[in-house]
């Protein structure tokens, strides 16, 4: 895993390797990571609740559901919840089917949450648990390593946003989900930082709108 400094401070030490990254801080300002509000488990549930929905249909949805569990977010609460109440907060069906996958696999161990425990465990194994879960992928468990456990060297490849942003900043062709991995390689052991300016870079240079991937790890 990488050191101890945080986004910032490798940010800047990238500014000094890579003119690339020295314009992107300059452009984008150093990384912001607000401190997550919620629970590691809250944190899942609201990264299930976002996806495949626009920002502000997530948002409200994730409020019915929050207060429909009488705003205790917790593996039990959301296990002894009735699908049906679930599902009238506006949830899917698939949806209410990975919250409770989720839940009954912290519950058993399958996904360890506990932040002592977590931080034994490597990016690795980390993901291998989460994407046991019925509606996790390995995009969620990017996003919930970089920004809920602020882990510095994760490479999203599959993010299509990453990948079109660093072919904007480093001018060069769109890679594709393989051929990013290795274009990240000199980057390590801070690709998460890297990958932060991906996303600013297509914000910045595509003048497209970019969602924002703390919102799913509930940072902001």
């Amino acid at each position: 895993m990488a050191g101890r400094i945080g986004y910032r401070a490798a940010a800047l030490l990238l500014a000094q390797r890579d003119p690339v990254l020295a314009r992107l801080v300059a452009e984008a300002g150093l990384p912001r990571v607000p401190v997550a509000r919620e629970t590691h488990f809250a944190t899942l549930v609201r990264s299930i609740v976002y996806q495949q929905l626009a920002t502000a249909a997530a948002r409200a949805i994730h409020g019915r559901l929050v207060a429909a569990l009488a705003d205790d977010v917790s593996p039990e609460r959301v296990l002894a919840t009735p699908a049906a109440v679930l599902r009238a907060a506006g949830l899917s069906g698939r949806k209410v089917e990975s919250l409770h996958d989720l839940a009954a696999k912290v519950l058993d161990g399958t996904v360890i949450l506990d932040p002592r425990r977590l931080a034994k465990l490597s990016d690795e194994e980390i993901t291998a648990r989460l994407t046991t879960v019925r509606g996790i992928g390995k995009w969620s468990a990017d996003i919930f390593l970089m920004f809920r456990l602020r882990r510095m060297d994760v490479w999203p490849t599959g993010d299509l946003a990453v990948r079109r942003g660093f072919a904007l900043a480093w001018a060069v062709p769109e890679p594709t989900e393989r051929q990013l991995v290795p274009l990240g390689e000199p980057y390590r052991p801070y690709r998460s930082v890297v990958a932060w300016y991906c996303w600013q870079a297509a914000r910045l240079y595509g003048r497209t709108a970019v969602t924002r991937p703390e919102r799913a790890a509930g940072v902001v």
